[in-house]
């Protein structure tokens, strides 16, 4: 059973990192996305990490039905940013690589979101610039961590 945090560490408003997340999320995604919506930018990003997927493998990374990955791959291929390539050996299976147009516009958007975070972040004080640089590891491990799933001990 998990332990009560001790008295002295400080209490953080779950509500409160929330929304602030939240937002901060939707400032960065604000800019314009290569035409992508953000489900279909997800799923090229899913693939460029993962390197070549089976489709199945990428509808289940992003948490979403095949008929609508379907979709969000044929947007990808009618842009050029994937490209659908045949398993040997099994006629109904496909596997999506990024092309490098796809690796291009994943890397323009991260330049974008990246300057605009900066610019940010140069309205903070030396203080809270130094707060946010010990919170990275944590909230590192909050973006990793699916407390949905079992977590090892």
């Amino acid at each position: 059973m998990e332990q009560p945090p001790p008295a002295t560490s400080p209490m953080i408003d779950a509500t409160r990192l929330r929304v602030a997340i939240a937002r901060l999320s939707r400032r960065l995604r604000h800019h314009e996305l290569a035409g992508l919506t953000p489900t279909q930018l997800s799923a090229l990003a899913t693939v460029e990490r993962s390197g070549p997927m089976r489709l199945g493998d990428v509808a289940a990374a992003e948490g979403i039905a095949p008929s609508t990955l379907t979709r969000i791959v044929t947007a990808l291929e009618d842009r050029a940013y994937v490209e659908r390539c045949a398993v040997p050996g099994d006629a109904r299976a496909s596997t999506l690589t990024v092309t490098a147009r796809g690796h291009e516009v994943l890397e323009r958007i991260r330049h974008e979101s990246t300057a605009m975070l900066a610019q940010s972040l140069a309205t903070l004080r030396p203080e809270q610039i130094e707060q946010l640089a010990h919170a990275l590891p944590a909230l590192e491990q909050l973006a990793e961590v699916d407390p949905r799933l079992p977590q090892p001990r």
